[in-house]
């Protein structure tokens, strides 16, 4: 308890420190916009599109939000180190560390976001593209369709653009359909240009049904991933619940054992070596979960 305390002083008086150091200006501007620079100084640059997407999606975090999310890591890891080990070095050792999380986490929460909107970018231009073969009957007209449409947005758009120029600068859609094959690799992208170039080369009269056949086979995918995505967001809940819980199970030896007890075997040096595995395996476990939750998102 006097631990606590002491943590509570000490993050009282740096708060005082910086406000006094910062006169007449939001100490919360303040400390936002110092993480924020240093993060995107040193963040690697793909990971900055990724984020930058993702914020003019409107689902970036808010500095609000990132601040009670560090808030709330640093407390939880207080709360269960000193819970384990009874020690303020420790304490402020895991809450360090726990803080840090919380960059890794936002990276992977916005490579998460921006699978899912290239993904209904695709589904988009996939769907289109077929349609507007319907009306033109040329593969290169429709993508000019679909890209003055305005239904396309970047990467998504420009690639549209790209494959549109080398149409015209080849004569031929082949390194077109090359380059949006190796740019995207979805399925249902592979089926449509090999479909097209078929018609295209090999001179399909009739490829209606086709193309019927395929706009279903796109909607039974688009139809799949979503309901994937919201059992994954179910089974998501259920792990992290059960992955917190497993941190407060030392409560339960510290009933069965006594806190008194339980402090002096703490002494031991195995026995605190095993009670810190415990925690950075319990830790391991939730990050590799977070980690297949955000990266394997189910697209195909």
């Amino acid at each position: 308890m006097i631990a606590m305390i002491f943590i509570a002083i000490v993050l009282i008086v740096a708060f005082i420190l910086i406000y006094r150091r910062n006169t007449g200006s939001n100490v919360y501007k303040y400390i936002t916009t110092s993480v924020g620079s240093a993060y995107d100084r040193y963040a690697p640059y793909s990971f900055k599109v990724v984020r930058d997407k993702v914020k003019r999606l409107g689902q970036e975090y808010t500095p609000r939000q990132y601040a009670l999310q560090i808030v709330a890591f640093a407390v939880g890891a207080a709360i269960i180190s000193y819970l384990y080990f009874y020690s303020l070095v420790w304490c402020i050792v895991y809450v360090a560390f726990a803080v840090m999380l919380v960059p890794y986490l936002a990276y992977l929460r916005c490579k998460r976001l921006y699978s899912e909107f290239i993904f209904e970018q695709i589904q988009v231009y996939t769907t289109n593209v077929i349609m507007e073969f319907a009306t033109t009957q040329s593969f290169v007209k429709s993508l000019e369709g679909v890209y003055e449409s305005g239904v396309l947005d970047d990467p998504v758009k420009s690639d549209v653009r790209i494959m549109i120029d080398m149409a015209y600068k080849n004569g031929t859609i082949n390194e077109s359909i090359d380059f949006m094959n190796n740019k995207y690799d979805y399925y249902i992208i592979r089926n449509m240009h090999q479909l097209f170039y078929q018609i295209n080369n090999e001179g399909a009269t009739d490829a209606s049904a086709s193309l019927d056949n395929m706009l279903l086979d796109v909607d039974m995918l688009v139809e799949g991933v979503y309901r994937d995505r919201i059992d994954r967001a179910a089974f998501h809940k259920k792990f992290l619940q059960f992955g917190f819980v497993l941190y407060f199970m030392v409560m339960l030896v510290q009933f069965l054992l006594g806190t008194e007890r339980y402090i002096s075997i703490l002494e031991i040096w195995y026995v605190q070596l095993l009670m810190h595995g415990i925690v950075l395996i319990n830790t391991y476990f939730l990050l590799n979960g977070e980690k297949f939750y955000n990266e394997n998102v189910g697209a195909e």
